[in-house]
């Protein structure tokens, strides 16, 4: 790169960051005080970098107003207080996506030590080469409501019945949501069972509730006009993987399918985890055995570390963590020596707007990543994979140049039980 990349702030309007040096292709950020450094002066710096590049800090740092409790109506029940998770950023990390594209700070909350450290080293080691390529490509959420016959012959009837409707089912569903869209529905009989997977996307929203919404509205649809009543019927059946890791978003996507790859030079390898590139990918391919022999669906490192700490500071449903590990890392070693990386995520559930994404520190997390409201979803995705993929980078160097242990126990001794 020629030029100091920018990154977007919350309305788009992009900003330098300082940088202190180059990596042969352009500028370097400059980053914030020392993640190690838990002193309340490095705390203090931070405060003031993030404050004098724009960001508004003031809900994460306890300075912003009190939040009154009726605001979370429709969000939490037998409201008391909140849980104060800790908060650490890292980066700036620089990403080249097709939705995501400059320098970001990335927020994580996390009360695991070393997690935010092993980022920021893993931020710098693919900034050193110029910054990680993501693509965010197929979009959708499924819901899969399922209904019993009395008999083998009127499922069958049923199932072929169905397609029929499509179109109409979808104009049902845009007539009733600004941003629900029925792209696909399939049907499968399990002898006297009919399961229906509707497929929708959701625009901008991680999208649960909303299927859920246009699932049941359609279902009642299909009643009214169906050939033969079902005995029973469910609106959600359990096939559209919801909130469980399942090998089903490998054959399109469940939320968002997004990608991100970097190419790390040997001589990269050796100076951030102390490991040759051969040593690297031979780390990689032990892993990929052991991870076969516990027939884990798919094949990651440590996916939830990174996407359970940004679902957290963003707002984003945490219980999705459990089917977004959906996931597949490669790590190979390239003719010319250097290490090709990547990571695919086919299982995202993530959005910009709804849920937990208006609460106020959520709020400036994505203020931050420059991902607040409607039109930010895929470029949020886009940045959740490169973490992601700084994570796995993380975690196998690690274990590569023989410090997993002891990295562990220099951050962990640091904390004392009261």
């Amino acid at each position: 790169m020629a030029a100091l990349l920018e990154h977007a702030s919350p309305d788009t309007t992009a900003r330098k960051t300082d940088t202190a040096e180059t990596n042969g292709e352009g500028l370097l950020p400059r980053r914030l005080p020392a993640t190690t450094d838990a002193s309340r002066a490095a705390m203090d710096a931070r405060h003031l970098r993030l404050r004098q590049d724009g960001y508004v800090i003031d809900e994460l740092t306890g300075r912003g107003p009190e939040i009154d409790p009726a605001s979370l109506a429709g969000r939490i029940e037998g409201f008391v207080g909140f849980a104060r998770v800790p908060l650490g950023v890292a980066g700036p990390i620089r990403i080249r996506g097709s939705a995501a594209h400059g320098d970001f700070f990335v927020p994580l909350a996390t009360s695991e030590g070393t997690l935010v450290a092993s980022f920021q080293h893993a931020f710098n080691a693919i900034n050193r080469c110029g910054g990680a390529v993501a693509l965010c490509g197929q979009e959708q959420v499924s819901r899969a409501p399922c209904f019993e016959f009395a008999g083998l012959v009127q499922a069958g009837e049923f199932a072929a019945w169905l397609p029929t409707k499509l179109p109409a089912l979808q104009a049902l569903t845009a007539s009733h949501s600004g941003y629900c869209r029925l792209q696909e529905l399939r049907a499968s009989v399990i002898g006297n069972t009919v399961y229906m997977v509707l497929e929708f996307t959701t625009g901008d929203a991680a999208g649960q509730n909303m299927v859920t919404a246009a699932a049941q509205l359609i279902c009642d649809r299909l009643l009214d006009e169906v050939p033969v009543r079902p005995v029973s019927w469910m609106v959600e059946s359990a096939l559209s993987g919801d909130k469980r890791p399942a090998a089903l978003a490998f054959r399109g996507a469940r939320g968002r399918n997004v990608s991100a790859e970097v190419v790390l030079p040997a001589k990269q390898m050796e100076r951030y985890w102390r490991a040759s590139a051969f040593r690297f990918a031979q780390a990689w391919s032990h892993s990929v055995n052991g991870i076969a022999q516990t027939g884990t669906i798919g094949l990651q490192g440590n996916v939830a570390n990174a996407l359970a700490a940004l679902f957290i500071a963003c707002g984003q449903d945490v219980a999705c963590v459990s089917e977004a590990v959906t996931a597949i890392t490669r790590v190979e070693q390239t003719p010319a020596g250097d290490i090709y990386a990547s990571v695919t995520l086919p299982n995202l559930i993530v959005g910009t707007v709804g849920g937990g994404t208006s609460l106020a520190t959520a709020r400036e997390c994505l203020a931050m990543l420059g991902c607040v409201g409607a039109g930010q979803a895929r470029k949020f995705a886009e940045i959740c994979a490169v973490v992601v993929l700084a994570g796995e980078l993380a975690v196998l160097g690690a274990v590569a140049g023989g410090n997993f242990a002891s990295a562990h126990a220099a951050g962990g001794r640091k904390a004392k039980e009261a």
